[in-house]
């Protein structure tokens, strides 16, 4: 008898997650009507977009230095999606992004899926499954991201009228690029104290959206 070696590739589970993420989000996500597709941004940053919102199917670049406060813009724009009953997603790679952070920014975090420690190599897939069932999906860009999968990444969401908030350096189109420059802190007196960040420094490039802000 001959023995039939054996294939080292591994599993496809692509379609499987797809159509588990699918099913969940048609049972949990609200329809999305021809005329609602606005999600409104509330606060200062909303008023600097066009009618105080980003229309879905957008793809937004957001960057920053570290500790500039695109974290804090990333959950305030998730808040937006699960304020209004809506499923918003992150893509945490490095296991960084806290949940008491995105629960102090507003995030409804019964309406949140956090994803972690996604490689490089399944970074596309994860994000471009995610695109497929929730309203908002924020994903930290991986180092060195081919322009060819943020364009992918792009058209699908706009294909499926979900928003994508791309952290980090993004290679592709955007329809706007945002820009955390800087945080004021408050709270910390003499003998003791709570530091936190009161103002966020945001600037923001579009077509027809104003240069400047500071979110509190």
């Amino acid at each position: 008898m001959v023995a039939t070696p054996i294939s080292p590739t591994l599993p496809r589970r692509d379609e499987h997650a797809r159509a588990q993420l699918r099913a969940a989000a048609n049972r949990a996500a609200p329809t999305v009507l021809a005329g609602d597709r606005l999600l409104t941004v509330p606060g200062l940053i909303g008023e600097l977009l066009p009618a105080g919102g980003i229309r879905r199917g957008s793809t937004v670049a957001l960057d920053g230095p570290p500790g500039a406060g695109s974290t804090t813009v990333a959950f305030l724009l998730a808040a937006a999606t699960t304020s209004v009953g809506e499923w918003a997603a992150v893509v945490d790679p490095d296991g960084t992004l806290g949940a008491r952070a995105a629960a102090e920014m507003g995030v409804a975090l019964e309406r949140c899926a956090i994803v972690r420690r996604v490689t490089p190599d399944r970074w596309s897939t994860v994000v471009g499954a995610l695109l497929d069932g929730v309203s908002l999906v924020a994903a930290a860009v991986p180092p060195a991201l081919r322009p060819g999968d943020a364009r992918r990444l792009t058209a699908r969401a706009r294909e499926r009228a979900t928003v994508l908030v791309a952290l980090g350096p993004w290679p592709a189109e955007a329809t706007f690029r945002l820009q955390a420059v800087g945080r004021d802190w408050s709270g910390l007196t003499t003998g003791g104290g709570l530091l936190a960040p009161d103002v966020v420094d945001v600037r923001v490039e579009g077509k027809g959206v104003r240069a400047h802000a500071r979110a509190g």
